[in-house]
């Protein structure tokens, strides 16, 4: 029998190529998915299948790395690694070496070298200041965040030993970047190194030809000799979401940016990226600023500064820093900072709460699909006694609530699992939290159980994505919301998150108790340390007042 080989498949839509591939059913639990899909970033079927190859290789040895489990990494194995982090930083910041201030060399000489958290302050105080401490701490996380970064870009998996020695190597490195760019800031050129035009984008090696089927004959193309390669403004966005993917970036960061560079390419009428300037992006700024959305209301300032202007400087960030491109044009170009007029706090006010909570209550189903009718009818209540972030919750799926135990809670605790796994989470970690007893009395657990599909409140397109249904379900339920209440002062959907939080700190939950259920990143090292227990979670949800509809 003859086996059948993986083939590149196109998506729909699309006209790039993909590797796609199922995880061996032994390393499932290991990598965290079932399938892997990976660009080709090429639209020509043979050049795809010459990718396709190359990736295969590249993933059945990472395959065989998980197999083998952790191995061992020398500390000559980690410097060598951490180079190439020593390379990148200094190219990074080589046009302006004194506006790299993330890393003061004076206090990164210092790292992982500081006492344990429970010396006396004495000790402390004789390798850093105690104010530095936090600073300290921080570039430790940040360099172990890097091990773990340059580990799965290489398809390694070390021991904590190893990884250890890693986070010390690409520390010592970025030290040694960081001092030769004081050098540069005063002038002072290491050896080697000359302040000279940028080397040209590095061309892609040429494909080999496949060989032809048996029976035919196959021409042979003449050369085409003193052109470069050709950077299409298209093409960057496919080579940064390749890396972006593999570092967290989510899957609306990316059509985010894929929009906004079509947007680009449509007022530039062109797709060459060597042709733009900076001139090229302060008249798309102006564009924008004058344009108007799909609702008829003008592009807000905040829109383009954070949407528009920062998708544009990280592609071409991230062009210049793999040598596609000379220089960002984007760059120092920005909206001046609109002084906005608040009229109102950003919260719902109980009569608003209530306005809404009770029209979702009454909802009835009209030609909308069942899922989104599901959605205003549970999503509101949802957001009024979890403090989630909308996208969190209409992305949940059927396994994301389940029933526990936990102590002081007889008769078991309904609680909600908010994952990475079901889509986007801003923090990109998993939390867990309880529901409020009206969630349960008014049926909440009996709507999951009778739900068939796995998605409650969206449903995929035909590859299987969320991000455009899960974006359609959102409006649906910020234009649900806007009917009730009408005061643009608060936003439709945000206004839950505002009115939790202050509901929290009216009954005392505590900084740390708050942040567990909202999602809320630590504000200070002190903490990231210990956690919210699953009880500390249920006594808090279970505190606040029922609302009366």
């Amino acid at each position: 029998m003859v086996l059948s080989m993986p083939r590149p498949q196109l998506r729909t839509g699309s006209h790039t190529y993909r590797l796609r591939r199922r995880v061996p059913v032994d390393l499932v639990a290991v990598v965290g998915r079932q399938e892997v899909t990976l660009s080709l970033k090429t639209k020509d079927p043979a050049e795809a299948k010459r990718l396709m190859a190359e990736e295969l290789v590249k993933l059945e040895a990472r395959w065989a790395t998980l197999r083998r489990g952790p191995q061992t990494l020398s500390e000559r194995e980690a410097h060598e690694i951490a180079g190439a982090v020593h390379d990148a930083w200094l190219t990074r910041h080589a046009d302006e070496p004194s506006a790299q201030t993330f890393w003061p060399v004076e206090v990164g000489a210092r790292v992982f070298t500081r006492p344990p958290l429970d010396a006396s302050k004495s000790a402390v105080g004789m390798i850093c200041d105690v104010p530095d401490l936090g600073r300290l701490m921080g570039l430790e996380q940040w360099c172990c965040e890097g091990a773990d970064r340059a580990l799965q870009e290489r398809g390694l998996l070390v021991d904590e030993d190893g990884r250890r020695k890693l986070a010390r190597a690409v520390g010592a490195a970025v030290q040694r970047a960081s001092l030769t760019l004081q050098r540069m800031a005063r002038g002072e050129m290491p050896d080697g190194y000359a302040l000279s035009p940028a080397p040209a984008p590095i061309r892609a090696p040429a494909a080999q030809p496949s060989a032809p089927p048996a029976g035919t004959q196959q021409k042979e193309a003449a050369p085409v000799r003193g052109k470069a390669a050709r950077v299409t403004l298209t093409g960057l966005v496919e080579g940064w979401w390749a890396e972006a993917e593999k570092t967290g970036k989510s899957a609306s960061t990316r059509e985010s940016y894929t929009n906004t560079m079509r947007g680009f390419v449509a007022f530039l009428k062109h797709d060459d990226a060597s042709r733009v300037t900076a001139e090229d992006v302060i008249a798309y700024k102006d564009h924008r600023l004058r344009s108007v959305g799909r609702g008829g209301k003008p592009i807000s300032p905040q829109t383009v500064k954070n949407s528009d202007l920062a998708g544009l400087k990280s592609v071409f960030g991230w062009a210049v820093a793999n040598r596609r491109l000379p220089a960002n044009p984007a760059t120092g170009i920005s909206v001046m900072k609109v002084a906005r007029t608040q009229t109102r706090d950003k919260w719902f006010t109980d009569e608003e709460a209530t306005r809404i909570l009770r029209a979702a209550l009454q909802h009835q189903q009209g030609e909308e699909l069942p899922e989104t009718s599901a959605a205003k009818r549970w999503v509101p209540w949802l957001m009024a006694f979890t403090g989630a972030r909308v996208g969190e919750l209409v992305q949940l799926r059927k396994q994301d609530l389940r029933r526990v135990e936990v102590d002081g809670h007889p008769g078991g605790t309904w609680v909600l699992t908010i994952t990475p796994e079901a889509g986007t989470v801003k923090t990109k970690k998993l939390r867990e939290v309880p529901l409020h007893p009206q969630l349960v009395e008014l049926g909440f657990p009996e709507f999951v159980s009778g739900v068939r599909r796995e998605r409650l409140f969206l449903v995929p397109d035909q590859t299987g994505g969320i991000t455009g249904p899960l974006q359609g379900v959102k409006n649906r339920l910020a234009e649900f919301g806007r009917e009730q209440v009408s005061d643009p002062g608060v936003a439709p959907n945000h206004g839950w998150r505002h009115r939790f939080s202050v509901l929290a700190t009216d009954l005392g939950f505590g900084d740390k108790v708050t942040n567990a259920l909202c999602g809320w990143s630590a504000k200070s090292v002190a903490e990231r340390y210990g956690g919210v227990t699953l009880k500390a979670r249920a006594d808090a949800i279970n505190r606040l007042a029922w609302v009366k509809v």
